[in-house]
């Protein structure tokens, strides 16, 4: 069983569970509230994730929470890059994730010091995600979402959920790894 990541170069041990420190940098966060708006606060709160024991931070910059407003590309990429470049310089052997679901942020991320992506729609939401990962060759974390950020939580219905759960991440996979 493999249990080893390589994470742009970095190698992460999964033999054990490790933590990820999330760090949202949106004004509208449905955890944090914008604490961390600011590069200096962002990377402070990043240190005391570090001392934590955090092996991973991840970076958002579009909320997801139910009724957040929607954040253009620009503006998120805006928001990111300061934060994973200011980190990454502080701290050069943490490893960064992204978390998006927008391909251009993930590239912009990962060349700015990210080494995973995170992405709650699986790729549905941006068809040059799967592209975009497989240039980068990075680790790409797939989460399931029903719908979009905007609506995912108005009602959302399963008759089965472990198993419609499961079918959307297949599909995804398959997607990803299979067709052109």
């Amino acid at each position: 069983m493999i249990t080893t990541l390589n994470c742009n170069g970095t190698v992460l041990d999964l033999s054990q569970p490790i933590i990820m420190g999330i760090l949202n940098v949106t004004p509208d966060s449905f955890y944090d509230g914008g604490k961390y708006l600011g590069v200096d606060a962002a990377v402070q709160q990043a240190k005391e994730m570090i001392a934590q024991g955090a092996s991973i931070i991840d970076v958002g910059g579009a909320s997801s929470r139910p009724g957040a407003a929607v954040v253009e590309t620009e503006e998120e990429i805006r928001r990111v890059i300061p934060v994973i470049s200011a980190i990454k310089q502080q701290f050069p052997d943490i490893i960064i994730s992204i978390d998006t679901w927008r391909s251009a942020v993930a590239k912009a991320a990962v060349h700015a010091g990210a080494s995973i992506i995170n992405d709650i729609s699986a790729g549905s939401l941006d068809p040059e995600m799967f592209p975009t990962v497989a240039e980068l060759n990075v680790p790409y974390i797939l989460m399931h979402i029903k719908g979009t950020p905007e609506n995912m939580q108005q009602s959302p219905e399963y008759q089965d959920i472990t198993t419609e759960v499961l079918d959307f991440l297949i599909q995804n996979y398959i997607i990803a790894n299979y067709l052109p």
